[in-house]
């Protein structure tokens, strides 16, 4: 994988973060402020992920 696929996938995850889980949403002021919100926002992408691998269910084409 090439250095430009690795900033795109990196960009989509920040996009994502932002949309799904409020990650920009907070005004940092000091820095355990700013590793709770992010530490939180991290958990809830993941469940998230989780969760739509668990609701997709994989295609198995008919033979």
């Amino acid at each position: 994988m090439i250095a430009a696929d690795q900033r795109w996938t990196v960009e989509e995850t920040f996009q994502a973060v932002k949309n799904e889980v409020g990650f920009d949403q907070h005004e940092v002021r000091k820095w355990i402020s700013w590793y709770r919100q992010t530490t939180v926002c991290m958990l809830a992408l993941v469940f998230l992920a989780d969760v739509r691998c668990r609701r997709i269910r994989p295609h198995h084409p008919a033979p």
